[in-house]
């Protein structure tokens, strides 16, 4: 590895430091370095190259995360020790180097050396241990673990063919986890949104983190666990909203539905051949010559009629919205935006001017808060259509020219702190999308509005679902989608999904059922195709291919209590939805680097198939006992087993214990709302064991839950050979809901049920039922939804064989 020039001045001895609001500065000869604890274990680290104090952040990292701490400094001959109640961190004088240990002295970082690369140009490199694991990154290509790769952030429009060694993407999340097994996990955000270099590959015992422009601002974030580390980045940077129903079901997208009969022709046939649809979109080809906030004449010559009829078929209309406004001076944005000085410009004066779709078009500088809210209040016109959620593309900002992306010497008025594009690339697409969702919050009378954005930044989970980008109709695409979504919920965003299908090249029937399968369990299910392409709507091949489709399309809407409940742990934690297992099993080694299988909450573990003419797939499944989702066959965890999957099956397993909230499958689209026809299934557990669940619900469409209306259910179940005590308690019970008798069903049960007690009366006295089918092992309840806190207890008459 090339040895780098240290940072002239911080390697010269520390003069002195001082406190000042609250915040630790090291002066040294030509820069300062500064700590500020956020709380008690997340502390940032800032270069100060000017030694002026700087507490500027982006808008990325929440204020409210900043709470105070009883926090110490230590003097000694060589270092200073800053001393928080869950960790330290060590400032060596000589060199600037900067070390972390817990509060009982384990080492949880060392650093090698902060250094200058040239111009403008810093960094740091910090050890890494030979089973040192690196996740995280955001949207990245290439396998699940980080470590051995090498990555630019800086947002770009990338058609080309999707391959590994692409280092840059249209996202930029600058966050990653280091876990090691017999070490606190911590991670490293770092707050700087030009463009940055990560590199876990030029040596095996060191990674390096560098910036090209502005200075080297980061955030230790401490464990010890690593679902600790992940909770505690998604407080620093914000967690997202719950989203509306409508937007966790099934989407269908094309580029492009041309005209008005083609989407009420696409929606009727959802509609008729009975598989749930929940949104069309509407991509660059509905617009007038491509002017945002426009609708072709021609091609949609009554765009509210046609909402309105999808709406009452229970559809919604998402058009996609691009940052360039046509330079047109007859085109009402173009002239409000000039007027108003709203667009970016050059330092000498000229607005920026740059060729994508509409030909010759201005950018909006969403750096500033009254652009923001001037662009927000655009989406009127889509609002007073009767449309609740926009798609933001091209927002890297993509441009057609050789940089394919805005000149680096426009210059953004950040808000009074003017700053190049050089500085703040990354968080343009953040931005628009922060308008976006702003503004439609605004119009939507209380009503939750849903925003897609294909580039972002750190913190874009506030605002908007991403999806992957342009992928291809490849088995390697469908397979890189789950690390790709995985790295991405470890980073803070964990509403995201790649294009069912794959948008470009030619998808087949055999890679459309596989993907479709995987697809429905990302949390966010688009199918979406480039023009050129063969269609590749769910009945695009044939009745086989359409009822697979169909079938796990259903399975999605059945799942969505479940999938709401994990959205809803997200909103509260920032847990991702889809999780890789290591999250919940990291002491098991055989975990670390498992990428082709996944969890979805932790109950159900996916195992998608990823090749062409394959029925057969190992399959790990972690400690516990695991129960087939179609069979009810029931396997031993700690090993992996070969699931046969022929073209309708994927491989699927429910956690034994687990509680799923489900949908009665009886309606063309299963609605989920508070009336909503709801079974809680609980997997029984193995003789012994003891299971804990939730099962969340509200009215899945406005804000009302923020002020309390929603119920939260917990769940308590202890499983023995010959009864189960089930306690019900609601956590909260802020909702009314006009379920007179709530449905349970216990599956795969390891005994016959001969009677079933409420407290001292049986079911029946207490004015509910109950049934059981011995062939399928399923006992169904339905028990009076008048409680607050409630405990059967289920007595059986025999213990049953194994099912397996």
């Amino acid at each position: 590895m090339r040895k780098l020039p240290r940072l002239i001045g911080i390697s010269a001895r520390f003069s002195r430091f001082k406190k000042e609001q609250g915040v630790y500065v090291f002066r040294g000869a030509h820069a300062s370095l500064m700590l500020q604890p956020v709380n008690d274990h997340i502390v940032r680290v800032k270069l100060l190259l000017d030694h002026a104090l700087d507490l500027k952040s982006t808008i990325a990292v929440q204020r409210e995360a900043y709470v105070k701490v009883d926090a110490r400094l230590e003097e000694e001959p060589e270092q200073y020790k800053l001393v928080l109640p869950a960790l330290a961190v060590v400032v060596h004088k000589a060199n600037a180097r900067i070390d972390f240990y817990d509060a009982d002295g384990e080492l949880i970082s060392r650093e090698q050396e902060l250094y200058r690369a040239g111009r403008g140009e810093y960094g740091f490199r910090k050890a890494m241990e030979k089973d040192s694991h690196i996740y995280g990154l955001g949207r990245r290509r290439a396998f699940w673990t980080k470590k051995g790769e090498k990555y630019d952030m800086w947002n770009s429009d990338v058609f080309d063919p999707h391959v590994p060694e692409i280092q840059c993407l249209y996202v930029s999340i600058p966050f990653f986890v280091h876990f090691r097994y017999d070490r606190p996990a911590y991670g490293i955000f770092l707050d700087n949104p030009g463009r940055s270099t990560f590199d876990m590959h030029t040596s095996e015992i060191a990674y390096t983190v560098q910036v090209h422009a502005g200075t080297i601002d980061y955030y230790f974030v401490y464990g010890p666990e690593l679902k600790d580390v992940v909770r505690r980045y998604s407080g620093l940077t914000g967690r997202m909203e719950l989203p509306p129903a409508w937007a966790i079901g099934y989407h269908q997208s094309r580029y492009s539905y041309m005209d008005q009969e083609e989407v009420m022709m696409l929606a009727r046939n959802f509609r008729s051949k009975n598989i749930p649809c929940d949104v069309i979109y509407l991509d660059i080809h509905y617009m007038d010559e491509y002017r945002v906030f426009t609708f072709d004449p021609v091609r949609f010559p009554n765009p509210k009629k046609m909402i309105d009829e999808l709406g009452e078929m229970g559809i919604k209309i998402v058009p996609i919205v691009d940052p360039g406004v046509k330079k047109d001076p007859e085109y009402a944005p173009y002239i409000e935006g000039t007027k108003k000085d709203y667009f970016c410009r050059k330092l000498e004066g000229e607005v920026f001017i740059g060729k994508v779709w509409p030909g010759e078009s201005a950018f909006p500088d969403f750096t500033e808060e009254q652009v923001r809210s001037w662009w927000g209040e655009q989406h009127r016109y889509y609002t007073e259509l009767g449309i609740h959620g926009i798609w933001n593309d091209m927002n890297e900002p993509a441009v057609f020219n050789a940089s394919k992306t805005m000149d680096l010497d426009v210059v953004h008025g950040n808000d009074g702190d003017m700053k190049t594009h050089r500085e703040l690339h990354n968080l343009y697409g953040m931005l628009m999308s922060m308008a976006t969702q702003q503004g439609l919050k605004k119009q939507l009378d209380g009503e939750r509005p849903f925003v897609l954005t294909r580039a972002g930044y750190a913190g874009v989970q506030k605002y908007a679902a991403t999806w992957t980008g342009d992928n291809r109709s490849f088995w390697e695409h469908l397979a890189m989608a789950i690390p790709m979504v995985l790295n991405l919920g470890l980073s803070g965003q964990p509403f995201s999904g790649p294009d069912i299908g794959g948008f470009a090249h030619n998808t087949t029937p055999e890679l459309l059922a596989r993907w479709t399968q995987a697809g429905v369990f990302f949390p966010y299910c688009r199918n979406h195709s480039v023009l050129e392409s063969i269609r590749q709507e769910p009945w695009s091949f044939g009745p086989e291919i359409e009822d697979i489709c169909r079938k796990y399309i259903r399975l999605r809407y059945k799942l969505l209590p479940y999938l709401y409940t994990q959205f809803y742990e997200a909103h509260k934690t920032g847990l991702p939805i889809m999780r890789p297992l290591i999250l919940e099993y990291p002491d098991d080694r055989s975990v670390y680097n498992l990428c082709d299988q996944f969890l979805v909450g932790t109950s159900l573990l996916v195992a998608p198939i990823l090749r062409p003419s394959t029925e057969y797939r190992p399959v790990y499944l972690p400690a516990g006992e695991w129960i087939d989702y179609w069979t009810g066959e029931r396997h031993e965890g700690g090993r992996t087993i070969l699931a046969h999957a022929p073209m309708d099956v994927l491989p699927l397993y429910v956690k034994a214990g687990s509680l799923l909230p489900e949908l009665a499958d009886d309606e063309w689209k299963p609605a989920m709302n508070e009336s909503a026809d709801v079974t809680l299934s609980i997997y029984a557990g193995a003789p012994g064991s003891t299971s804990i669940d939730q099962w969340y619900e509200d009215d899945a469409r406005t804000y009302a839950y923020e002020s309390g209306v929603y119920n939260l259910l917990q769940s308590t179940a202890v499983f023995n050979e010959d009864t189960l005590m089930l306690k019900l308690a609601y956590l909260s019970k802020g909702m009314n809901n006009e379920r007179r008798l709530l449905q349970l069903q216990v599956k795969a049960m390891n005994f016959a049920p001969k009677a079933i007690f409420i407290g001292k009366m049986s079911l029946e006295e207490s004015g509910g039922s109950w049934s059981y089918d011995e062939a399928l092992r399923a006992l169904s309840l339905q028990v009076p939804n008048t409680f607050n806190e409630m405990e059967l207890v289920i007595l059986g008459t025999q213990k049953l064989a194994p099912s397996n």
